[in-house]
């Protein structure tokens, strides 16, 4: 079939060029100068022109070689025009930042250069123009038979809870239902392999990765295996690659190294004697018979019933990895399955019997969906952005699903076709991260935004709330998918196929460097990080003078490592790339500095160099006018920005998390457009930016750290930073790093007096004497995590049981506190229930705590608590009955050396025989309980820890008496460890004490 390649930059550039046109600040300029302003009114309505047809041409260059070669020529044109309008604007922005200045002390000389210069620019740019409009008048021209549509305009999609949802997939019960029993099954191996491996074979989009997920996370798979490890593999299937991957899945732990003799030493003593699930994503074709035969001598250390799961699309590749479980082939579901999956994504409200007209073309648009649980969805995602009968007709006669290619699918490519010009410049620029990343939604924006992708509105709206919407509305198609929360923050990532569909129609003007080789039309690049990047791997790069991005990956890596680049890239190769928007030089520990020549990048908008070991930043580079976006974060060694800060006039995104700055220039005053300022520094003499000038900024959002209160001496400017009016700021840390007069610290706290609609507070290093009035009141509904740490002058705590949407709450090192009780809960109603939705509660380094009564009342005490910490709190007793809490399932207790016995007390017992302590606790860790001599079983009929799988005993020496082993749900827990019962007498048994005093794991 003839190449597809669909046109995805250059619909969302001509779309942006239209825009820029007619932008009142572009205009105002052309009339300041002498451009030719016919020029560029001739240049308005042939883009509008070319516009009209671009759709139309989209479809027909797959058949019409013609029309494929008008777009090329057309394509590059725009990009011209699109690089001659970047340099306009930032010439009008220079003059209106230098221009003041110099006008005022410039002496005639000099002002009779600077008209000569204008002079020269405006000759260039009006010869570049005529040249230009000479161009696309031609194109605008040629007899292609195009025909001309209006363009739609795109108001957004109904959003879904649906959306993401991958928990529920049609027709996969029976294929779930067998592999885990292959899972859970006893062993009955050939030739003695102690290591089960189950594939699961199916051509992509089938849900092979999703059904492996499943079973991964299935509640019963989990008890069953010590250890699980996940890794996906990239279609290069090297051993010391893939072994590296698999070592950092289990051990959560960057390694560096690429002596396969090392990695394979590591991998084994992390699997040895242990019971493990291996889970190997996506295995293409290869070298892979050596490497696995290499790999799986390695994987025979594991415990008998170890098992590892290969998903892949190749027979050949299943057949190569079996052992003694049979090859499972994943066939397309049958029956209404495929119709159920895109009805669902399709209807937002779930009824589509209401619509009898689109379910009969639904059905058969999900017929031409070859049984492909992704198609479905894609399609879905599609369908339900226009719940109309003409525009689903349209869907199901379109040409595009008689196509036929190996590397996209047609329901995928009918997605992006019906994509807006925007989002289609924004899915198509997502090709430049690599297949299995994590897509962290606000740098995914940030870099939308500055490569101008996203037009800036002309609205009260903000640039990042259109392209969070323009991201949203992708998650709506199902273009992009969630991928998980960690600690309540949503990551998204795109599956492997529309990945593919990506690459294809942004190609050949982004590129993966590691996966294609560099060419001159190249504007957009990434590459995968290496421990040590040579110049050999840019030599490549020499000569690109269009690039536009350079993005080492992964922006936020999971592991922190030590990566070095070499000097020439920095001082001799980006100098050169005067076109850059993008630049990344992050988790390069060698950078230490910023050539000078950083500010002659007069186009970037992105320039991110956190965690290195950079100094400072050269002066140079508030000469950077077009800059959005300044990154920074965990820079130790940075301890001041450039005092000229204030130039940066188009700022809005500056992160110093983690530095060591003493101070915030003044002229960062200027910068009105800032949405971010992660970390504020008050500083200690009267220089530097004032906490009362964050009440300038009223567009805040995100986090924010004020840090070294200490010095502030004025209250009244704690009220003017007027923090109540930031109501988009989600995350805000206070800090003292020490104490001055608690009075006046009390008065400080009260007046930062934050918005209801915080999400995540931390109070550290605070020295009043009282909490502020504010804290813990019922207003603050949306908090979901609090921290309150070395606040060593208060003796009680808020009542902090008022919110009511508090998940996670953290105590540390509070030496006033000696008792705490129902105060806790900031109401004695017996109606009331404090804490309704806490899962996560720690007590840390709290040496005074000696009383702990939170019994009061009828309500249930902590009703959703899942994990529990105690840790040193030396004075504390064991007379708390943390048994009553229901849905307990980790507790851990550390260094409470006032514990002598654990008896009915701790468990809470009850007068009523069907009392069940400690009902859904899992894990259970005591450490450092150098007291604890005794622990004493309830007895009785209720069994203890009837869902125990962990128990973990680390130095705890004066413990005598039978600690519940052979409680029955431990039997075989302490069967697969050779331990028939724990007695004090067999602590100095080797066995015994990795088992006792380490972790019985």
């Amino acid at each position: 079939m003839a190449t597809i390649v669909v046109e995805a930059l250059l619909s969302a550039t001509l779309d942006l060029l239209l825009k820029k046109i007619v932008a009142e600040d572009f205009v105002d300029f052309i009339r300041s100068t002498k451009l030719d302003v016919a020029l560029l009114e001739k240049l308005n309505v042939t883009l509008l022109s070319l516009q009209a047809v671009l759709h139309d041409a989209e479809e027909k260059q797959i058949t019409n070689p013609a029309v494929k070669k008008w777009l090329d020529l057309l394509r590059d044109a725009v990009f011209e025009a699109d690089d001659l309008f970047d340099e306009i604007n930032t010439e009008a922005l220079q003059r209106k930042v230098e221009g003041e200045d110099e006008n005022q002390t410039a002496s005639t000389k000099v002002l009779k250069k600077l008209s000569y210069r204008f002079k020269m620019f405006n000759r260039k740019i009006n010869s570049k123009l005529q040249k230009l409009v000479g161009r696309l008048e031609h194109l605008s021209n040629q007899n292609l038979g195009l025909k001309g549509v209006s363009s739609n305009v795109w108001h957004g999609t109904p959003t879904s809870s649906v959306v993401g949802d991958e928990s529920a997939i049609y027709g996969r019960d029976d294929d779930k239902k067998k592999l885990k029993e292959f899972l859970l099954a006893e062993d009955v191996s050939d030739c003695g392999r102690k290591i089960g491996v189950i594939s699961i074979v199916g051509m992509g989009g089938l849900g092979k990765t999703t059904l492996a997920k499943l079973l991964y996370n299935d509640h019963e798979v989990k008890e069953k295996f010590d250890l699980r490890g996940w890794a996906h593999i990239s279609k290069d299937f090297d051993v010391v690659t893939v072994t590296k991957t698999i070592l950092q899945s289990v051990t959560s732990k960057r390694n560096d190294t690429d002596d396969l003799n090392i990695l394979q030493v590591q991998l084994q003593q992390s699997l040895r004697s242990k019971k493990f699930l291996l889970v190997l994503d996506d295995i293409w074709y290869g070298k892979y018979v050596d490497c696995w035969n290499n790999l799986i001598d390695i994987f025979s250390v594991g415990e008998m019933g170890s098992r590892i799961i290969i998903t892949t699309r190749f027979e050949s590749v299943a057949a190569t990895m079996q052992t003694f479980l049979p090859v499972h082939k994943l066939e397309p579901p049958q029956g209404d399955d495929c119709w159920s999956s895109l009805s669902k994504y399709a209807f937002p409200t779930s009824n589509y019997q209401q619509r009898s007209n689109l379910k009969t073309i639904g059905r058969e648009i999900s017929k031409k969906c070859d049984g492909l649980p992704l198609a479905a969805i894609a399609i879905g995602g599609l369908l339900r952005t226009k719940l109309s009968q003409d525009y689903w007709n349209d869907v199901l006669k379109s040409n595009i699903w008689e196509l036929t290619n190996d590397e996209v699918q047609p329901s995928l490519l009918l997605s992006y076709h019906h994509l807006p010009a925007p989002l289609k410049g924004c899915f198509a620029y997502c090709s430049i991260f690599s297949k299995n990343s994590i897509l962290e939604k606000k740098t995914v924006i940030q870099l939308w935004i500055a490569e101008g992708l996203v037009p800036q509105p002309q609205t009260e709206k903000s640039w990042e709330k259109v392209a969070e919407e323009y991201f949203d509305e992708l998650v709506s198609r199902c273009l992009i998918r969630q991928r998980s929360i960690d600690d309540l923050e949503v990551n998204f990532e795109m599956h492997d196929l529309v990945n593919d569909l990506a690459m294809t129609v942004s190609s050949p003007y982004c590129i993966r460097l590691d996966e294609q080789k560099p060419h001159e039309r190249v504007r957009h690049l990434s590459y995968n990080i290496g421990e040590y990047d040579s110049y050999d791997k840019f030599d490549h790069l020499q000569g690109l003078k269009s690039l536009r991005t350079i993005l080492p990956l992964p922006l936020h890596p999971r592991f922190s490592s030590y990566n070095f680049v070499s000097r020439k890239l920095v001082y001799e190769l980006l100098p050169q790339m005067k076109q850059l928007h993008v630049l990344s030089l992050s988790n390069y520990h060698n950078i230490t500095a910023l050539p000078n020549s950083i500010g002659n990048l007069i186009y970037l908008r992105y320039l991110n160099v956190s965690h290195t070991s950079i100094e400072r930043l050269p002066s140079e580079t508030c000469k950077l006018y077009n800059l959005q976006t300044l990154l920074l974060s965990y820079c130790y060694s940075l301890t001041e920005l450039p005092k000229d800060m204030g130039k940066l006039v188009n700022l809005r995104h500056l992160d110093t998390r983690g530095t060591r700055l003493k101070e915030i220039p003044v002229q960062v005053s200027k910068l009105e457009n800032l949405q971010t300022l992660s970390d504020f520094v008050v500083s200690s003499e009267d220089v530097g930016l004032k906490i009362a000038d964050i009440g300038k900024y009223s567009h805040l959002q995100g986090s924010l750290c004020i840090s070294k209160l200490q010095n502030l001496t004025d209250p009244s400017h704690a009220f003017q930073a007027k923090l109540m009016m930031k109501k988009q700021i989600d995350e805000l840390q206070l800090e003292w790093s020490y104490s001055t007069s608690s009075q006046l610290q009390s008065v400080v706290l009260e007046q930062l007096h934050p918005s209801t609609n915080l999400k995540n507070l931390t109070i550290s290093g605070y020295g009043g004497n009282n909490f502020p009035s504010w804290l813990g009141g019922s207003l603050f509904g949306n908090m979901v995590c609090l921290k309150i740490s070395d606040c060593d002058n208060c003796p009680r705590l808020p009542p902090l049981g008022q919110l009511g949407n508090l998940r996670k709450l953290f105590i540390d090192k509070m030496n006033s506190v000696k008792s705490i009780g129902i105060e806790l809960y900031g109401s004695g109603s017996p109606l009331f229930q404090p804490f309704p939705l806490l899962e996560t509660l720690e007590f840390d380094m709290m040496l005074e705590w000696k009383e702990c009564n939170l019994t009061g009342g009828t309500s249930t005490m902590f009703p959703r608590l899942t994990r529990l910490s105690l840790r040193y709190c030396p004075k504390l007793k064991g007379n708390i009955p943390l048994g009553q809490l229901s849905n307990l399932k980790e507790l851990y207790i550390e260094g409470m050396h006032s514990v002598k016995t654990l008896g009915s007390e701790f468990y809470g017992s009850s007068n009523s025989p069907l009392f069940q302590p400690f009902l859904s606790l899992e894990t259970l860790t005591f450490r450092y309980m150098k007291e604890w001599e005794e622990w004493k079983l309830i007895g009785g009929t209720s069994a203890e820890f009837p869902s125990l799988a962990r128990l973990s005993l680390f130095y705890c020496p004066k413990l005598k008496g039978n600690i519940p082993g052979n409680h029955p749900s431990l039997t075989n827990y302490f069967k697969r460890h050779s331990i028939s019962n724990i007695l004090p007498e067999r602590q100095s048994s080797k066995n015994l004490a990795i088992s006792y005093n380490m972790e019985l794991s």
